[in-house]
């Protein structure tokens, strides 16, 4: 029996109502149980049959993006509200976008820009976004480098239009990596 408040299972009603685009997938995750009486979760990663398309077959396309929902009906002074969104992405990067020395600020204004597209409204932002590098030695398969780029953030919606805040969510996703928006094709080399 669902015990929930009717305000916080709205919200994940408008949430799952959103669907991100054709190249994520949804995937089932558990919500933290800690952080707050009442959470939801929802957790995406690049299409199987989309990385099929557009890589190699042993091409390593690891994405990973979670979105959570917590209510505490006693509305928290940090959080300015009662209920907070947190997300969590982590894309691969390539060796030119790891090489960017604007690169973090870059990776903050996708969530932001994401946000304020969707008119998701608000307040007490905050998070951190990070790059990170690893190389590999010996007989361990793989590519030699990797970089990728994780942005962990949260924020206080300041109104009840949860569905905007996962749309926000997915455009964050595609936008790091590197999806052209819908309707836009990339420019690709002709074959003559």
């Amino acid at each position: 029996m669902d015990v929930s408040p009717p305000i916080f299972r709205q919200a994940v009603d408008a949430l799952q109502a959103v669907q991100p685009r054709s190249e994520l997938q949804l995937v089932d995750i558990d919500p933290p149980r800690r952080l707050a009486p009442h959470s939801f979760a929802l957790g995406v990663e690049l299409a199987e049959d989309y990385v099929d398309q557009t890589g190699p077959a042993d091409a390593e396309v690891d994405v990973t993006g979670r979105l959570v929902l917590l209510h505490d009906p006693e509305a928290r002074d940090a959080w300015a509200g009662t209920f907070r969104m947190v997300c969590y992405l982590r894309a691969p990067l390539d060796v030119e976008q790891a090489d960017d020395p604007m690169l973090l600020a870059v990776g903050w204004s996708w969530l932001t820009d994401a946000l304020e597209t969707c008119r998701a409204g608000y307040a007490a932002l905050g998070g951190t976004v990070t790059r990170t590098c690893s190389a590999r030695f010996g007989d361990i398969p793989g590519p030699t480098r990797a970089d990728d780029v994780e942005l962990r953030a949260s924020w206080t919606p300041t109104d009840e239009e949860f569905g905007r805040h996962a749309e926000a969510f997915y455009r964050l996703v595609t936008h790091a990596i590197g999806l052209p928006e819908v309707g836009v094709s990339l420019m690709t080399e002709r074959n003559n």
